[in-house]
């Protein structure tokens, strides 16, 4: 199992100490949020882009792929009923495919909840059928380039729209596409889902349409800084990537740094380790 650091949790280090502190703690991968190489993403060369990945190669890393897409530049939205509004939108998604596609990364994680937030006014029908344009147009570029891309379910306290697995699974089969999937994350799923958490990777992983995970705590913080219990978690994905129902990356998405950024990081390795290690599937 490869497990992935989200870059932003390291800030404000460049990315080449970014890259050094990660691999110096055990983490096979960087999973990169945009904003964080060029406050505005859409002005990264395919050049700017190659020397990145020539960081993390450097320090023995994967950039394995992108997420928090819309924060940058300012005022996106997938939802809103400006068209030429929504279809700038749509050409930066486009855009941080082919960006992920050069970094070497395998995914992208559509997250950013404010960018899809239902505006008042406009109805539920209207903001799902201009959402499942964007995703049909962005999953047609990320076929192309060769990466997916996945619609992330997120909590109510964070957005009004998409914020279960079968919700998002729903937007996944409507658009039809190979390089659409879902993911999920334990912080959101532990707080929005019904059922626990691996029982929901135990469900939806054998569909195939899962294509991520990240893993926290629904109070924000790092794996094993919370309630959450993370060991029939690991279980469950451990057992999934060896009966072929799961190939990707696992990333470590604290929110809540505590003690801070480096500390956050390196106790939720250590954590996730001493966990395979206790369930004697790490071999």
């Amino acid at each position: 199992m490869k497990i992935a650091l989200c870059n932003e949790v390291l800030q404000p280090l460049a990315f080449d100490q970014q890259c050094h502190v990660a691999a110096a703690l055990g983490y096979d991968g960087l999973e990169v949020a945009p904003f964080t190489l060029a406050p505005d993403p859409m002005a990264l060369s395919d050049a700017d882009a190659a020397v990145y990945r020539r960081m993390a190669k450097d320090q023995g890393l994967e950039i394995c792929g992108l997420h928090w897409l819309l924060v940058a530049p300012a005022g996106l939205s997938i939802v809103a009923d400006d068209a030429a509004l929504r279809e700038r939108t749509v050409a930066v998604m486009e855009r941080l495919v082919d960006l992920c596609a050069v970094l070497g990364g395998q995914y992208l994680v559509h997250g950013s909840p404010k960018q899809r937030s239902v505006p008042p006014g406009v109805s539920r029908e209207a903001a799902w059928s201009r959402a499942r344009d964007c995703f049909a147009r962005t999953a047609k570029r990320a076929e192309a380039a060769g990466v997916t891309y996945c619609v992330e379910p997120l909590a109510p306290r964070e957005t009004d729209f998409i914020n279960t697995v079968a919700e998002a699974v729903r937007m996944v089969r409507e658009v039809a596409s190979p390089a659409l999937r879902t993911m999920i994350d334990c912080s959101a799923a532990g707080a929005a889902e019904a059922e626990p958490v691996h029982e929901l990777l135990a469900r939806w992983m054998p569909t195939g349409l899962i294509a991520h995970v990240q893993v926290n705590d629904p109070n924000r913080r790092g794996p094993g800084q919370g309630e959450l219990a993370f060991a029939p978690i690991m279980d469950t994905l451990l057992w999934m990537e060896r009966d072929g129902h799961y190939r990707g990356w696992v990333a470590v998405e604290p929110f809540d740094y505590q003690p801070d950024g480096a500390g956050s990081a390196a106790r939720a390795i250590g954590y996730l380790r001493g966990v395979i290690e206790g369930l004697g599937l790490s071999d």
